[in-house]
């Protein structure tokens, strides 16, 4: 079970430019990271790992387009890296 979460400066600023101004966008997230928090396997997440240049990274879908790119740095910690549609964090 993740316990602590950390938050990339790309991921904070992407959060802010491309997620943060719209509510409905805002409150998918939340439901996601709790969702995430409380079960990283949960299949509404849609979680899979990357390949190519972002091996060794994740990610899980908050909306049909929009994604959440992590990396788990040991069994309690996860950092967010990016987030955005599937063309801007890929």
């Amino acid at each position: 079970m993740v316990v602590n979460l950390k938050y990339s400066r790309t991921f904070s600023k992407h959060f802010a430019r491309r997620i943060g101004k719209n509510m409905m966008l805002s409150r998918a997230f939340d439901r996601r990271v709790e969702m995430f928090l409380s079960n990283p396997e949960h299949p509404l997440l849609r979680v899979h790992p990357l390949k190519g240049s972002k091996k060794g990274f994740s990610a899980f879908s908050v909306t049909g387009d929009i994604r959440v790119l992590y990396h788990v740095i040991d069994a309690s910690t996860v950092e967010f890296i990016d987030i955005g549609t599937h063309a801007q964090v890929y």
